[in-house]
């Protein structure tokens, strides 16, 4: 009975959208969310650790570029609605978690923040509450990490629900309207399932439910996966191409042509963001606890990773050609975000190409990207100086331009005017004189 009860009662106030949810990290999965249950008439708490993020959103201001200021006001009919603290956890329905999952220095997983919201949370909690994790992470986390630690104070399944659903923002593209992708859901129990769906589906088009929380868990994973490997796989063709003077944007345009069986995926300067260059280990790793090596994943790892070897290469080549020294070599780098449109810093290319010639004593290293402020830059340590404008007059100061982020903003035609070397890593322009692919 006492399940049943419960069950209904949440079900019930789903409909008549009486429930308070809360969404624990208001990055750039929890913030999109957080809005979009707003919209759609739910009473929405947010709670970030990050003090800034809840000052900005108190005062109508959107951190996350693609998102307007006029959506952070769905968050701010309440006044008092986002927090750094957790004690107002208590008066929520249900719980979203969507904090990071990154990795630790040998690339396993670091489940800090997960632990840590648990254990921040725990004394909250109450019966009836349901907890959904979104955070991506390896086939296990959700029972091992939650329902495990949960299970000495409650009943999962009964009188406390639990349940994983993977997140699927793609960064500067569907930050405003994720409602529009399928959403996958899982519960540890039948019951739990059905509520989380039952919510779920009051947001999203179309859900699709997972028979277990592992198999929801794994399919995130192989998503994320499947682009690592096929970025990996390109990254390679596009070697072997440089080496036989091929260009691989013709290869791929005309390989593309074919109607079924081939899917382009393009090659670039390195993986960056938080799924594609983390995700892979997660999975890799709790491969190898159960004493399987899953070599594509490894390789594909090691692979995306020499790609700013071929950069630097591409550097070197071009400074002998022009009896230059790479003390005194002047380098500007366009684009610092790790994918075009947008102002993520995340696991960036560029950034690892600072420090990487930063090491190599390259003394005159400059950037430009109009999507990146400083104050991005401070949570990111990189020596270069920042162009806030760039004109054909500082371009041909530059004695190596490298297109990192190709950004619809820039103007490439006066960027190929005025550069004396290009090194294009996006395949945006056509290969001729002063053009290198890398």
């Amino acid at each position: 009975m006492l399940k049943k009860k419960f069950k209904d009662s949440i079900i019930n106030l789903i409909e008549k959208k009486k429930i308070t949810v809360g969404i624990v990290g208001l990055g750039y999965v929890g913030l999109p969310l957080a809005i979009l249950f707003s919209k759609k008439g739910f009473h929405t708490f947010g709670f970030d650790v990050d003090t800034k993020k809840i000052k900005l959103i108190k005062n109508k201001v959107s951190y996350i570029e693609r998102i307007p200021n006029k959506y952070i006001s769905f968050l701010t009919k309440n006044k008092n609605n986002c927090f750094s603290s957790y004690k107002n956890i208590i008066k929520c329905n249900f719980i979203i978690i969507c904090v990071p999952t990154p990795l630790k220095k040998n690339n396993t997983p670091n489940l800090l923040h997960i632990k840590k919201t648990i254990k921040n949370i725990k004394k909250y909690l109450k019966i009836g509450q349901t907890i959904v994790l979104e955070s991506t992470s390896y086939p296990g986390t959700t029972e091992e990490e939650i329902v495990k630690i949960l299970s000495n104070k409650f009943d999962i399944g009964k009188d406390l629900f639990v349940g994983f659903s993977s997140e699927r923002i793609n960064p500067g593209v569907n930050e405003n309207s994720i409602q529009q992708i399928p959403k996958v859901v899982s519960g540890y129990s039948k019951n739990c399932l059905e509520i989380i769906s039952y919510l779920y589906k009051k947001l999203f088009k179309t859900i699709v439910k997972s028979s277990s929380i592992k198999i929801a868990e794994f399919s995130k994973l192989l998503e994320n996966i499947y682009r690592a490997v096929n970025i990996g796989f390109i990254n390679e063709m596009k070697f072997v191409a440089d080496k036989m003077g091929i260009d691989i944007f013709e290869v791929l345009k005309i390989a593309a042509t074919k109607p079924y069986g081939f899917r382009r995926f393009n090659p670039g300067p390195g993986i960056g963001g938080h799924c594609i260059p983390i995700d892979p280990h997660y999975l890799f790793w709790k491969a190898k606890k159960m004493g399987i090596s899953a070599n594509f994943i490894k390789l594909s790892a090691q692979t995306n990773s020499k790609v700013l070897n071929f950069i630097k290469k591409k550097i070197k080549k071009i400074l002998i050609t022009n009896k230059l020294q790479h003390k005194s070599a002047k380098i500007l780098i366009l684009g610092m975000a790790y994918k075009k449109n947008m102002d993520d810093l995340r696991e960036s290319a560029s950034i690892k190409l600072i420090h990487e010639l930063t090491k190599d004593k390259y003394k005159n290293i400059s950037y430009h990207d109009p999507h990146i402020n400083n104050s991005e830059k401070k949570n990111f340590n990189f020596k270069a100086k920042n162009l806030v404008t760039i004109n054909g007059k500082k371009i041909s100061n530059f004695d190596i331009v490298i297109l990192m982020t190709d950004h619809d903003i820039f103007d490439y035609k006066n960027i190929l005017k005025y550069s004396k070397n290009v090194i294009d890593c996006r395949g945006r322009y056509k290969l001729q004189k002063k053009i290198i692919r890398a």
